[in-house]
């Protein structure tokens, strides 16, 4: 009974915390009138998802405190080095640079160039950026906790010998095995899984911690690695030049001479092998939007379950509260359920590159029970 009283009162606690933002708001909100503008929840949610030359970190005595990540531009043959809070002016602009605001290319940084009438205009050259934005910073930040925290493992199994692993080890020791029996050696076979494994293990781990990192609210974690269609590019680019590399004779001639197929079906309108070409693009698009979607719509969800406080506690503080249980529930409940899409997503990508590649070595090459054996 203790505690479950006690779990009952920090429910309330967590409940009157959430609800407390929209009072001040409110309150805030009633005394600037029309001069302060009202909560805009779908601006916290773009600011969030998309990617950023600066990082908010919080609202401090009426101002925010950002951290503005440095600009890196490549133009006319020259490098331009500076902080992206010298765009923080009317116009966005910085020498003969601006950081669009609206279309075109909004939120891009675009070379401006004076016209002949003496109007300034974007130049036809877009500079090359290699700017650290926020994505980045976040990529940044994942690699180094990936680092730490495998030193500490391997340092681990050198101090302890042969006896069991603890600590961190302990923790991680499972899921690689998981990684390794499950994902790897029952797709690719225990010969090709330990020539994979490396690769696939890597790219379990990454795509696993950067999702856990963008759930953690507080600097420098939260950013949408994950999230971001770039990335996600990049690690389906990487498996699809893996499985190339490494297709086989068979592999090719199964695509584009598919055995068992009617050969109306292959001549004279190649219909099989045009579908199975179709295939080799699809694989790796499929791999790129599946996790991007799914952990954009994640953050989208978690956030405006948040929002709601703020919404309702602008029209009325009593209505906040009123809320704020509900808001608080939904809202674990989210994050719960995106704890779990974390593991899932990183299961499914490392999974389907096993898969993919599995076929363009022409199969595993033990069975799976064998594998395990």
């Amino acid at each position: 009974m203790e505690m479950k009283s006690l779990y009952y009162r920090l429910l309330l606690v967590a409940c009157l915390a959430t609800a407390w933002p929209c009072v001040l708001f409110a309150r805030q909100d009633s005394v600037a009138g029309a001069s302060r503008e009202r909560f805009n929840a779908g601006e916290l949610i773009l600011d969030h998802v998309t990617d950023k030359h600066s990082w908010h970190i919080c609202d401090w005595g009426g101002k925010k405190v950002e951290l503005h990540l440095p600009v890196i531009l490549f133009h006319e043959g020259g490098f331009h080095v500076f902080s992206s809070a010298r765009f923080e002016n009317p116009e966005h602009t910085y020498k003969d640079f601006q950081l669009r605001t609206e279309n075109p290319r909004k939120g891009k940084i675009v070379a401006l160039e004076k016209a002949e009438d003496g109007s300034v205009r974007i130049a036809a050259a877009n500079p090359l950026d290699f700017s650290i934005t926020k994505t980045v910073f976040g990529l940044m930040v994942s690699c180094v906790v990936i680092l730490v925290l495998f030193w500490f493992i391997v340092r681990s199994y050198k101090r302890n010998g042969e006896n069991a692993p603890r600590g961190v080890a302990a923790l991680f020791e499972p899921v690689f095995l998981f990684v390794r029996n499950d994902i790897v050696y029952a797709n690719l076979g225990k010969k090709h899984g330990d020539r994979f494994l490396p690769y696939m293990a890597t790219l379990f781990f990454f795509i696993l911690l950067g999702n856990l990192l963008g759930i953690v609210p507080f600097f420098p974690f939260g950013a949408n690695v994950t999230g971001n269609i770039s990335v996600t590019f990049v690690l389906a680019f990487l498996t699809y030049l893996v499985t190339m590399r490494h297709s086989t004779k068979k592999f090719w001639s199964h695509t584009f001479n598919n055995p068992g197929v009617p050969m109306w079906m292959k001549f004279p309108l190649p219909l099989m092998p045009l579908i199975e070409a179709m295939e080799l693009i699809t694989k790796p698009f499929v791999l790129m939007i599946r996790l991007f979607a799914n952990m954009t719509a994640g953050h989208i969800i978690i956030l405006g379950f948040v929002s709601l406080v703020l919404i309702f506690g602008a029209v009325g503080p009593a209505l906040g509260f009123m809320v704020s249980p509900l808001t608080v529930l939904f809202g674990l409940f989210a994050d719960a359920l995106e704890l779990l899409v974390s593991f899932i997503q990183a299961y499914i990508f490392t999974t389907l590159s096993c898969t993919y590649l599995a076929d363009a070595l022409g199969g595993p090459a033990e069975s799976a029970v064998e594998a395990h054996e």
